[in-house]
């Protein structure tokens, strides 16, 4: 949450996202938006997080490892959690319009998707839900 809101005060869309060794449950990298700030439109929460552990790590496979966000990955974001092997996601608030593994391509799912993470979502839902709603709210 606390990426999602730091997000926020830069004036990206409040998404933020932690790597977390889950073996030892040390934090491997954090990050929250940075679309706006690298007119990136690749630059998702998970994107750089996933980016950030694979570099800690020296490797592209970040096996034996879970991503927390604050938010229900797009179909890009999915994709690349399951080609950086992560075992496990966790996500706070569902995404209807944008998301990519409970709605839309629900890239998980596919017959072409290699690997699937356990997705454990509605972490800090309300919570999630609420910073997302006052961010696009306060832009109307």
């Amino acid at each position: 949450m606390a990426e999602a809101e730091a997000a926020r005060d830069r004036g990206e869309v409040p998404v933020g996202a932690v790597v977390v060794d889950g073996r030892t449950g040390a934090v491997l990298a954090r990050a929250g938006n940075e679309v706006e700030a690298a007119h990136d439109p690749t630059a998702h929460a998970e994107m750089l997080a996933i980016r950030k552990a694979a570099a800690a790590r020296g490797t592209a496979r970040l096996v034996n490892c879970d991503i927390y966000v604050t938010l229900e990955p797009c179909a890009m974001c999915a994709q690349a959690i399951a080609f950086a092997r992560l075992r496990r996601l966790y996500f706070g608030a569902a995404d209807p319009k944008g998301g990519g593994v409970e709605h839309g391509a629900r890239i998980f799912r596919q017959p072409t998707c290699h690997h699937r993470p356990e997705v454990i979502g509605g972490v800090q839902e309300t919570r999630a839900a609420a910073l997302l709603r006052e961010f696009f709210e306060a832009r109307r």
